[in-house]
Formats: C-alpha cells, sequence, structure tokens
C-alpha cells in the first residue's frame, strides 16, 4: 500500500499526543451530555449536588443541568480519532459516535479487519 493511500487510514500520533491537551483535558472534567439536537455535546462539570451536575457547554458556554446517571466520561485527547475503538479508555455511545465523525470529516475512512 502506498503512502498517499495511508493517510486515510491513520492518525498522526504527534498531533494528537499533545502534553498541552492532556493537561487542559484533566482539568476541566470533560463529559459527553445527551442533546436533542446533536445527540451528544461536549461539556465540563462546574458542580455536583445529590444525583444532578451543573455542566457547562463547551461550544457555547451555557450551563446545564444533567442526571449524573445521563453523563458519559470523555476519552484523553490521546485518543482522538483512534482507529481501535475497542481501546478507548470509556467505550461508551457517545465516545463511538464522536470517534466515527471525527474521523469521517477528517477523510479518516473506518475499516474492519487488518489492512496490509
Amino acid at each position: 500500500m502506498d503512502s498517499e493511500s495511508l493517510k486515510y487510514l491513520s492518525v498522526d500520533k504527534n498531533r494528537v499526543n499533545d502534553p498541552t491537551a492532556q493537561a487542559e483535558w484533566t482539568a476541566k472534567k470533560l463529559v459527553w451530555i445527551p442533546d436533542e439536537k446533536e445527540g451528544f455535546v461536549a461539556g465540563s462539570i462546574k458542580s455536583e449536588k445529590g444525583d444532578e451536575c451543573t455542566v457547562e457547554l463547551a461550544d457555547s458556554s451555557k450551563k446545564k443541568v444533567v442526571n449524573k446517571d445521563d453523563i458519559q466520561k470523555m476519552n484523553p485527547p490521546k485518543f482522538t480519532k483512534v482507529e481501535d475503538m475497542a481501546d478507548l479508555t470509556y467505550l461508551n455511545e457517545a465516545s463511538v459516535l464522536y470517534n466515527l465523525k471525527d474521523r469521517y470529516f477528517s477523510g479518516l475512512i473506518y475499516v474492519i479487519g487488518k489492512v496490509v
């Protein structure tokens, strides 16, 4: 397989293993919360009280109160566009959908099986 074809199958690990991104992810307590329009949206936990959490949405900075059971953990940045989703730290619906969408819009096809 030529190098031109490989760009559609793998991710440049130097770009996703950024220590700054990892530190930001750790500090912000990033999570996925359900959204009627998008399916799931990214946010960061700002406070917790009983069974409810206040989450600040990443794209708009709006705050939303959600039940703890509706929150799905976000994976560290090193798993961005991961080829084998079984490697995800948090294998949940939101993370799988986000990974597939991120790979698709980056021109990275998703294949099942061994690429020779």
